[in-house]
């Protein structure tokens, strides 16, 4: 009978220690659903009320996947009270790019501005990528609604404006404002606001430099405009050009006439230098002939050397005798003297009458 009693007791004691076991299990999971529920009440209430569509139990695994939950809400049901119809906008897409980076918030603005400006086409899909892709794409609707106007040359730029000549040879300083519209549908991969200022400068100065006169660019400046304007240069951008306005042109300097002048004091460096080498060939040949001269005299003066020598010999063979010799030295003498009166007449000078009158 004790042992009975025993065995009564211990599973008496057993099923209580099962009771309590399944109570605390019971109030644990309750206590777990009880901070679940007035964790994600307000939340699922207000998707509920907004008809969000977003279940409480994907709201639970949202915290497990490590989502936001409230910046999903809130976007899904700005998304909802505005309007958006969009197949692939659902809340796992709004978590997909969440979990990539991207800014949900500011995608569901950019559509909800899309969508109001009623001529924009732009897709969750469109929208998601340029927001991946590192542009400001709430910015560039707003940019496609309301265009946008770039300074050419920008401000804070080396030179304050874009400088030209036309075919007369005067300079033009332009100063130009482009308006330009976000072009969605190449934002992803088009060229920035850096490659339209580039281009447009370019068509200016092209433009100028095509211009047979000043004046005409003066008279007209939407010359320049119409010209720059055809020739497409937001091809391959993100941005689609509206208009291009001359804000500013100015006269600069006559570089046609400076650069003639510098072409002629160089014809001029170039002319000098070849009479200069004229002049100094003239002062070689110069140098040239009086060193001729000196030859010939050099050999009159050997010539002059053989001249005793060959009276010596004559002397020696009795071709030339003493009196031969003497009448020689006569004549020679007799023309001396005839060279010396030579040249005293021709200094001596007649006494003037203002001579005879002293």
């Amino acid at each position: 009978m004790l042992l009975l009693n025993f065995v009564a007791q211990a599973k008496l004691q057993n099923s209580q220690m099962l009771g309590l076991v399944l109570a605390a299990l019971f109030f644990g999971v309750l206590l777990i659903f009880f901070f679940v529920f007035a964790r994600y009440f307000g939340l699922w209430i207000q998707c509920k009320l907004t008809r969000a569509d977003i279940g409480l139990w994907s709201l639970l695994g949202m915290t497990f996947r490590k989502v936001n939950t409230r910046t999903i809400v809130r976007s899904k049901i700005m998304a909802t009270q505005a309007g958006l119809i969009d197949p692939d906008m659902t809340s796992e897409a709004l978590e997909a790019h969440y979990l990539a980076g991207g800014n949900v918030p500011q995608v569901i603005r950019a559509l909800i501005a899309a969508k109001k400006a009623k001529t924009i086409s732009l897709t969750f899909r469109e929208a998601s990528a340029i927001d991946l892709a590192g542009r400001d794409v709430l910015e560039a609707v707003k940019t496609s609604v309301y265009p946008k106007v770039i300074d050419c040359p920008p401000r804070g730029a080396a030179k304050p404006s874009l400088d030209s000549v036309a075919k007369d040879g005067i300079q033009l300083k332009v100063k130009a404002r482009v308006t330009v519209r976000a072009n969605l549908q190449q934002l992803i991969g088009g060229a920035t606001e850096e490659t339209i200022i580039a281009r447009v400068g370019e068509g200016i100065v092209s433009a100028i430099g095509s211009a047979a006169n000043h004046k005409a660019v003066l008279e007209n400046p939407d010359l320049i405009s119409k010209a720059v304007l055809a020739k497409r240069l937001d091809s391959q951008t993100a941005f689609e050009i509206v208009s291009i306005d001359i804000a500013d042109i100015d006269v600069g300097a006559n570089i046609g006439a400076r650069l003639q002048a510098d072409q002629a004091e160089a014809d001029t460096q170039v002319a000098r230098a070849r009479a200069e080498g004229k002049r100094a060939a003239a002062v070689a040949e110069e140098q040239e002939n009086l060193a001729k001269i000196q030859e010939s005299k050099a050999s009159v003066v050997l010539a002059q050397a053989d001249v005793p020598r060959a009276m010596a010999e004559a002397f020696r063979s009795g071709k030339l005798h003493i009196l031969d010799y003497y009448k020689l030295q006569n004549v020679s003498a007799d023309t001396e003297m005839r060279k010396s009166l030579a040249v005293t007449t021709s200094e001596y000078k007649e006494p003037s009458d203002s001579d005879n009158a002293r």
